[in-house]
Order: C-alpha cells, then sequence, then structure tokens
C-alpha cells in the first residue's frame, strides 16, 4: 500500500471516529434529559401522593379516633391523633427476591397474663393481615392471578403489618403429607420465578420471602375440606375429612416447621359454629366429650401441635351459641332460640369463663382468638337504633370476650375484622378500632385480598394497588414507635419502614 493511501485512509478513520463521537455524545445528553425528566415527574407524582395521603390521614384523625386509656361516651365522642410524627410509607422498592436468611429459634412466644411476650419477657404487639388461598383450590394464595408473590410480601411488611395469617384447609395439608401436590393456579408470566414449583414449594418459597422481609406467619385450620366455602360448614370434620384426619394435619405440619420460627403460631380451626336447633352437627363447649364440643377437640389439637413443636403458640376461637343457664342447659338439649347466647361464628368464648382450655403444662402457650363483624356482613341485634362504643362493649364484646383480657386469663387476638369503608360499615370500624388500640389487642386485619365479597380487601382488583383509604384507617393499629414499624422478629427488620425487635428493645 503506497503512502498516500495510507494518509487517505487514516483520515478517513479520523472523521468517522469523530462523527461516532458526537453522535455518542448527544445520545448520552438525550439520556439524562430523559432521565432529569422522569425523576422530576416521580418527585411530583411521590409529593402529590404523599399530600393526598395526608389529606386523607388528617381527614380521618377528625373523626376518627383511638383514644388513651378512656371508653367513649356516646357515638359523637373525639380525639384528635398527633399524626405530624407518625409512619410513613415509602414505596419506592427495587422489588425482586430477597436473600432468605436461615431459619431460626429464637423468636418463639410466650404467654404472660393477657400479654404475649418474647423469650426475654417483652411484650410484643401482633398486627396482622389475613391473605388466603391456599383453603379455596387455588392451592396457593389467591390474586397470584393478578400481582406478584414478591412484591405483594414486601409491600405489607413496608406496610407495617408483622405478621400474616394464612388459612388453609385440613385436606390439602393431608395431601402434602402423602406426597400429593395439587396444582397451584398463578400467573406464570408475572410469578416466573414460581414455574416448575408445587404448591407445597411455593408455600415454602413464601416463607423464606416473610422471613427475608421480617415477617411471621399464622398457620390458619379455615376449613375441613379444600373449598371457597369451606369455612360455612359448622364443624372442623366432614364426611370426607374425620376428625382424626384434622388432627394428622395439624400434627403433620406443626413437626415440619418446629425448627423455623416463621411460623409462631397456629389458629386451631376458622369459625366453629351451628345454631340451637342443629344438635350434633353444632359447635358446642361444655365439659363432655361429645365429638362437636369444640373446647374438649381444642386441646386435642391443641397437643396435637404443641407435641411436635411446644414452642408454637396456639390458638382457639370461640363458637357461635352459649346456653344462658349452663346448669340446667348444659348439654345444649333445649332447642328454644331464647335460651342461648348468639354471637358471630367463632366470636362466642363465654364458655371460658365455666369451662376453660387446658393445656396443662403448656398453658403459657394459649391465645383465645375470637372474631368480630360489621352490621355490611350482618345486621346482628346490637346494630339496631343508635349503638355506640359503650352499647357495642355492653351488648357483646364484654360478655363474649373482653373479659378473659380484663380478668387476664389469657391475651386475645381479633382474629377476623374489617369490611368496606362505607357506612353502616365504618362507624362499627371506627369503634373497633378503639378497642383494639385502647387495649393493645393483637389483631390481623381481614384481608389482603380484594376478592372477599362482603368486606373487600386492602388492595384493589389488580392485587397490587393500595386502598390508602382503608389502609390509612388500620394503620393507626399497627405496631410502631412513632417513626418505625415493629416486627417480631428479633434480628431482621420490618421491610423497608420498620425495625427488628432487638432493635425496638
Amino acid at each position: 500500500m503506497n503512502k498516500g493511501l495510507k494518509i487517505i485512509i487514516l483520515i478517513q478513520i479520523i472523521v468517522v471516529t469523530f462523527l461516532l463521537g458526537i453522535l455518542l455524545g448527544m445520545s448520552i445528553q438525550k439520556k439524562r434529559m430523559n432521565s432529569d425528566s422522569k425523576a422530576e415527574s416521580n418527585e411530583s407524582s411521590a409529593t402529590e401522593t404523599t399530600n393526598q395521603n395526608h389529606s386523607d390521614n388528617s381527614q380521618s384523625s377528625d373523626n376518627v379516633e383511638i383514644p388513651d386509656g378512656e371508653d367513649s361516651g356516646d357515638s359523637d365522642y373525639e380525639v384528635v391523633i398527633d399524626t405530624s410524627n407518625y409512619v410513613t410509607v415509602e414505596r419506592d422498592v427495587d422489588y425482586g427476591a430477597m436473600d432468605v436468611p436461615e431459619p431460626t429459634t429464637d423468636d418463639w412466644l410466650y404467654v404472660e397474663g393477657n400479654k404475649i411476650v418474647d423469650k426475654d419477657g417483652n411484650e410484643v404487639w401482633l398486627t396482622g393481615i389475613n391473605w388466603f388461598g391456599y383453603n379455596t383450590g387455588t392451592n396457593t394464595f389467591d390474586g397470584l392471578w393478578a400481582g406478584d408473590m414478591n412484591t405483594s410480601i414486601q409491600e405489607i411488611a413496608n406496610h407495617g403489618f408483622n405478621v400474616i395469617r394464612v388459612p388453609f384447609s385440613a385436606e390439602l395439608l393431608l395431601q402434602w403429607s402423602r406426597g400429593e401436590y395439587p396444582q397451584a393456579n398463578f400467573n406464570q408470566a408475572t410469578n416466573d420465578y414460581l414455574v416448575g414449583m408445587d404448591s407445597l414449594q411455593i408455600f415454602e418459597y413464601f416463607l423464606g420471602q416473610a422471613r427475608a422481609n421480617g415477617l411471621k406467619v399464622i398457620i390458619d385450620i379455615h376449613s375441613a375440606e379444600t373449598n371457597a366455602s369451606g369455612h360455612v360448614v359448622n364443624l372442623w370434620y366432614t364426611e370426607r375429612i374425620t376428625a382424626e384426619d384434622y388432627l394428622f394435619a395439624l400434627s403433620w405440619v406443626a413437626d415440619r416447621y418446629k425448627n423455623d420460627d416463621t411460623i409462631i403460631a397456629y389458629d386451631l380451626k376458622n369459625e366453629p359454629h351451628g345454631k340451637h336447633y342443629e344438635g350434633d352437627a353444632a359447635a358446642i363447649w361444655n365439659d363432655s366429650k361429645r365429638a362437636n364440643n369444640w373446647k374438649y377437640m381444642a386441646e386435642q389439637a391443641a397437643s396435637a401441635v404443641l407435641s411436635k413443636n411446644p414452642n408454637a403458640l396456639v390458638m382457639v376461637e370461640g363458637i357461635e351459641i352459649y346456653p344462658k343457664d349452663i346448669k340446667s342447659n348444659g348439654d345444649y338439649a333445649s332447642q328454644n332460640e331464647d335460651d342461648y347466647y348468639y354471637n358471630w361464628w367463632g366470636g362466642n368464648l363465654r364458655g371460658v369463663a365455666d369451662y376453660p382450655v387446658d393445656l396443662g403444662e403448656y398453658q403459657n402457650k394459649l391465645v383465645y382468638s375470637p372474631h368480630d363483624y360489621g352490621p355490611t356482613v350482618y345486621a346482628q341485634p346490637w346494630f339496631e337504633g343508635d349503638y355506640s362504643y359503650d352499647s357495642l362493649m355492653e351488648d357483646c364484646w364484654y360478655d363474649n370476650w373482653l373479659y378473659i383480657h380484663e380478668e387476664k386469663i389469657a391475651p386475645l387476638l381479633i382474629g377476623e375484622w374489617g369490611g368496606f369503608m362505607k357506612e353502616p360499615n365504618l362507624e362499627w370500624m371506627t369503634y373497633m378500632r378503639q378497642l383494639i388500640g385502647e387495649y393493645k389487642l393483637h389483631h390481623t386485619f381481614w384481608c389482603f385480598n380484594a376478592n372477599s365479597g362482603d368486606t373487600g380487601g386492602m388492595v384493589l382488583d389488580d392485587f397490587t394497588t393500595w386502598d390508602d383509604e382503608k389502609y390509612n384507617f388500620v394503620k393507626e393499629v399497627l405496631w410502631n414507635d412513632g417513626q418505625h414499624f415493629i416486627g417480631l422478629d428479633h434480628q431482621i427488620p420490618l421491610g423497608i419502614n420498620g425495625i427488628s425487635l432487638g432493635e425496638y428493645y
């Protein structure tokens, strides 16, 4: 190649390199401009959202209050809550699977009087939420047909709920114990990391992510059989799932997770119930060994759990009816409706006064867990007329279960409460929230799911967008120190807005 040709080629290379440099510089500048524009847009959006949330909080604090240690005299009573330094929720999160810590065994909880405490005797407050699906036939959490599991878990923790109550059917646990894994139904594009896992593996993936986010879990036997309407069955057994099957399911799951304190408690059976005319098909509470005696079965169920894992808490719900005269009608023989006290399914714990659950050496593991709802679920007699906080206390709450807390028989965890943010439900929700805050009752709000027909959910139909009005309402009874939400794990903080129990104490 001659010298002139080499010079020409060298000049061409220099020109091309110069032009490429100009184009690259323009591209970088454009990206920076777009990035700056996006950042400004996000900042503006975040400010608008924060202002809107503050407006919602301010509005609710004018009308919805939790007095400090005082009863409300009537429905017009007002106490203004200072929300100026209240926990705010950050939503700028890089979602995705988190590194999963190894299971631990130092977060087990214990009962002292009407309090729940950690291994060092420090009082804790369980303030959680329900997320169902393992009872319905979905064989995983409902809503994964739309939402992403990792995002949902992280947002529950980030919003300050420190425990998730997970409803199961005994039937599904039995299937797992036999090595049978009914298909889990979920959006495989949104949750592609779950593809290839069976339903048990997906649950254990959830447990790992819950642990990584500082969350604890309550296993709830919601129904005997897998069925979205399984909870309407009165008892813990059916023609297909026997009482022995039910007990084995509890024993199996307690044994499997005995070395993992992510699961801190077992709610032995959701809402045992039945009316005065249903005879042996109705749940009763007395000192007999009848097959339908929930008090007797609860003691056996607790033994099934504690014989495998003596460290877990066990939660015993109430029934529906209880005799007004236990001496003359202790066998529930009367067919007269007027001879019984009625309450919500699972909400009647009057029997504890006469026949308390006896767990022997494990009495420090017993928590009673009533459910309570508002008039949009059912128009109970105590909602008639102009009811108030005091009238609900007199007509329903105290004699059915609050006396258990007041007399320091055991702690209470309100396993289900919630509903739509409108009247006639909102007034009841306001009073229930006041009760929870005033007595520092443990609770798991019903529910995360958007597909709960008579209550709605904490998220909307996309299972991603949070209902800020409902969340801001419930947030006031989530455990916090004014700056951070407080978790139940001694080492792992609760989401990005919380601290660990070890940091708090």
